[in-house]
């Protein structure tokens, strides 16, 4: 079993188990009939993932990573907005006519700062500080822009990384770990797609800065599974598992941004049937 099945699947049974419930509560979401989208909800979950040891992709059922590295990058790297500039169609119902999400994800990283040393984003700056000044307990990011909410199509729910760098006894490389903020969290369809994601971008900073990957701790606000996804994660987490694949990057990308999609993949990856048609909460 892969420690992401594992995490997954305490998890999941958790929320079911003890969780609460928002049925009969005023709640935002529905699902395209209208009906309101009522969860089972747990506050403050965490989850802890060592990179050094396994890539947290689950084997339950299989994780698109080059899809979910390209959203990554599509945030991270191309700091856009536009759902033109991606290569799958998961933000088209909050995109406007012309493709936008409004100053939400990537238009927040791309916002330049005036620092001491010049005008940086906050990639550029993270980038920056893990090279130059790498033991710094300032090295974060937010796109959680309280004057620019209204501007937005979705707010933000991964919306904050901290990045700490530590130095393991007996190896020469320092150690890249980072936590992983997020306010909210659709668990079926998005938990192991978000986790996937960070877990590449950790990597590659890592590899561009010269260090290694450590731990990725994900913090959860509101964990929840809807109403409607229930009976799909009762039969997804008694599905056997499988071992962990092994994650290649390419080593010879040394730029952040000269990574693409086609530079992640894993090796012998084992899962069970994918689940289609995922009714998704609007």
């Amino acid at each position: 079993m892969s420690l992401a099945d594992k995490i997954f699947i305490e998890m999941c049974r958790d929320i079911l188990d003890n969780g609460t419930s928002t049925e009969g509560e005023k709640v935002r979401p529905h699902w395209p009939d209208g009906a309101p989208a009522y969860t089972v909800k747990k506050f403050g979950v965490v989850n802890r993932y060592d990179l050094s040891k396994e890539f947290p992709i689950m084997t339950l059922r299989r994780t698109a990573l080059k899809s979910a590295t390209d959203e990554m990058l599509w945030i991270w790297q191309r700091k856009s907005s536009n759902i033109h500039d991606l290569h799958s169609h998961i933000w088209d119902e909050w995109a406007d006519e012309d493709g936008s999400i409004g100053k939400a994800y990537g238009y927040q990283m791309g916002v330049k700062h005036q620092y001491k040393e010049g005008m940086m984003d906050q990639v550029d700056r993270v980038i920056y500080d893990l090279k130059n000044d790498p033991f710094s307990r300032r090295i974060m990011t937010n796109m959680y822009v309280h004057q620019d909410l209204h501007e937005m199509n979705l707010y933000p729910c991964a919306y904050s990384m901290t990045f700490n760098v530590t130095q393991k006894a007996g190896h020469d490389k320092l150690t890249l770990n980072a936590i992983l903020n997020q306010r909210s969290q659709d668990v079926l369809a998005a938990n192991n797609w978000n986790v996937v994601q960070y877990a590449v971008l950790v990597h590659m900073l890592a590899q561009v800065c010269g260090m290694e990957p450590g731990e990725l701790v994900h913090v959860i606000a509101d964990a929840h599974i809807y109403d409607r996804h229930i009976p799909v994660i009762e039969e997804l987490i008694a599905r056997p598992v499988y071992d962990a694949p092994v994650f290649w990057l390419n080593p010879d990308v040394k730029d952040f941004y000269e990574f693409t999609r086609d530079d992640v993949k894993v090796e012998n990856y084992v899962t069970g049937p994918q689940i289609e048609n995922i009714p998704i909460a609007i």
